[in-house]
């Protein structure tokens, strides 16, 4: 996946994410998606306290999911999340692989925009706290 930053989250799938035949319930990749994404945004100094602090919020306003292959009860994954557009809004692309065989079973993507906390106001351009936070990876 090319990206401007990413990071990899390792999970195994606990018992309560599936179904009764042990398969992860489909609901809980967007979870595995945002414990990634929490851990990306902590990487470049920009988790969700500090978008607070900064006077924006971030929310979602597109995400795409394609299922490859199941998951399993206590199969590792490695869930990678990675920046790839952050001028206008934010997009980060996801994979998830097997983490022992390194086999794709998931991919998918979000992007979100700048809201200004006082206002509600959406950001055309994100503002340059983001781009002062991704200058080291650019």
């Amino acid at each position: 996946m090319k990206s401007i930053v990413s990071e990899i989250t390792t999970i195994k799938i606990p018992f309560y994410d599936c179904d009764p035949m042990a398969i992860c319930w489909h609901g809980h990749y967007v979870k595995y998606f945002e414990l990634a994404r929490c851990n990306l945004f902590d990487k470049i100094d920009y988790n969700y306290r500090t978008m607070r602090d900064s006077g924006y919020s971030w929310p979602i306003i597109d995400l795409e999911i394609r299922y490859i292959k199941p998951m399993y009860f206590e199969q590792n994954i490695d869930v990678e999340a990675g920046i790839v557009e952050y001028e206008n809004y934010l997009r980060i692309k996801y994979e998830i692989r097997d983490q022992q065989s390194g086999q794709r079973l998931t991919k998918g993507a979000s992007k979100q925009v700048a809201v200004t906390i006082v206002d509600s106001e959406m950001q055309i351009v994100s503002p340059s706290i983001l781009r002062e936070k991704l200058a080291a990876y650019l």
